[in-house]
């Protein structure tokens, strides 16, 4: 069979791109297919805009809590239109990174258009025909909505068309306590909304529980109302109005709802039965190596089953990119870091401390406070704290939850990624003061112990007897 391409990848989010633009990089005959806007999901309705909303948030909420550090608290003045514009300034700045013209530099064929297989190695783009030996789904995922009597039936918002709002809402409820439900919660309360966040599941249910239960009080002290106590029924619309009807009987009402219940996989268009390739209940089912069921495909970010994290699927595009282009097996990073971009972060890497417990049973738990650090105390930082879970001596995970939580990972990532060790990492030379402490007092007390424990103190004290009898004993020899 002669093929049109050496590799064709099927969507232009982070792993796509990350495996096209190594691809053609590479001299190889590489097509990416985007049906909307490159980029993905996160450059135009995930990560990039939501982070942009809760930087204008921290900027409305510094200017309240100015008090703190001697200045006049005033009440900030929210023009919605500006905050929409700072947005778009941020999406334009960040837009030429994933932009058609870099990667048509690079020598990828960049097509428009919606791809499904015709076969095991081929496709169809409208009425025009590709193949190649290796092809790479990287379609993304799309808001899972839930299956509630009447939801169909009103206007709700997901984050695909949140940043369309002509105004900002009176009241905001969302529905979902997850990642994505929290932080916007956080962001339209600060910007001047009402905010009701309604759970149908334990709220923030992978995360640590204190942590969790740490950051779901500073929203309500920040006048979030939280119902995470009945089943949502059935929502209607109203005259200017959503209404949401809870198991128990009573009523959520607001001017605007957010549906924010997760993801699913974006694969309806793909015809992937074509293909031989395997769907699971989460997403294409993939080896550690990111292969389909289909020897000639990869599945990569969201559509697979996995963590749905732009990181995660940035990764899964270096592994196809080492697979394709050097016929190299990468090790693939089991422990993946996420971050709530709440204020304070949350942070964490590995099993939670209860994960852990579930697991072993022997499991030792360091926590320090992270408002103890010099830096943070001058900042009037709100508190938080840090989490080391240890099984047999060895580190498994690790929770953060503060401000800038998820700037004080690296280290933790390298460190469980086996690039340096927790004693390295404890004995490092960091500026004072920084934040950077934290992550060194952390690894510190891991072996503070064993470094002023029983046997250490038996040595010191054997070492000052030893010291004293010499300095004895050159003292009467220079009589």
């Amino acid at each position: 069979m002669r093929f049109s391409h050496d590799v064709i990848v099927i969507g232009g989010g982070s792993a796509g791109l990350t495996t096209a633009g190594g691809c053609g990089r590479l001299g190889l005959r590489t097509a990416l297919i985007e049906r909307a806007r490159m980029g993905g999901e996160c450059l135009n309705s995930g990560c990039v805009p939501s982070k942009a909303l809760l930087a204008a948030a921290a900027r409305a909420q510094s200017m309240r809590d100015a008090g703190r550090v001697g200045i006049q608290p005033v009440a900030p003045v929210v023009v919605w239109a500006e905050v929409r514009a700072h947005l778009a300034r941020v999406q334009a700045a960040i837009a030429p990174h994933d932009g058609r013209e870099r990667f048509e530099a690079w020598g990828v064929e960049v097509i428009a258009g919606e791809a499904s297989f015709t076969g095991h190695r081929t496709i169809r783009i409208g009425e025009r025909a590709l193949s190649a030996p290796r092809i790479v789904v990287a379609t993304g995922s799309r808001p899972r909505i839930p299956p509630i009597d009447g939801l169909a039936e009103v206007p709700f918002l997901t984050n695909e068309t949140l940043w369309d709002l002509a105004v900002l809402p009176d009241h905001l409820v969302i529905l979902g306590a997850g990642p994505v439900g929290i932080e916007m919660a956080q962001a339209f309360r600060r910007l001047g909304s009402a905010v009701t966040l309604v759970g149908q599941v334990p709220p923030l249910a992978r995360e640590d529980r204190d942590a969790a239960s740490l950051l779901l009080a500073c929203l309500a002290a920040e006048g979030v109302t939280l119902r995470f106590d009945a089943t949502v029924t059935a929502a209607r619309a109203v005259t200017n109005a959503v209404m949401l009807t809870l198991a128990d009987g009573s009523v959520v009402r607001g001017s605007h709802l957010l549906v924010a219940t997760g993801r699913v996989a974006d694969l309806d268009a793909l015809d992937l039965l074509q293909a031989g390739v395997e769907v699971g209940p989460d997403g294409i089912v993939v080896d550690a190596g990111r292969r389909t069921s289909n020897p000639a495909v990869m599945a990569l970010g969201d559509c697979r089953a996995g963590p749905r994290l732009t990181h995660a699927a940035g990764e899964d595009g270096a592994i196809a990119v080492a697979r394709i282009g050097f016929g190299l097996r990468s090790r693939v990073q089991t422990n993946v870091p996420r971050v709530i971009y709440t204020e304070p972060e949350l942070a964490q890497l590995g099993p939670t401390e209860a994960d852990a417990r579930g697991r072993h049973a022997e499991v030792r738990v360091i926590r320090q406070e992270l408002g103890d650090n010099d830096r943070a105390l001058t900042a009037h930082s709100a508190g938080g704290f840090g989490k080391l879970i240890l099984v047999r001596g060895r580190l498994v995970g690790i929770t953060l939850v503060g401000e800038h939580a998820g700037e004080l990972m690296l280290p933790w990532v390298m460190l469980m990624g086996r690039r340096t060790s927790l004693w390295g990492l404890s004995g490092a030379v960091v500026p004072y003061p920084t934040r950077s402490e934290i992550s060194k007092a952390l690894a510190f007390a891991a072996y503070e112990d064993r470094l002023f424990g029983r046997h250490a103190r038996w040595w010191a004290g054997l070492l000052a007897w030893l010291r004293r009898g010499l300095a004895a004993h050159s003292e009467s020899t220079a009589r």
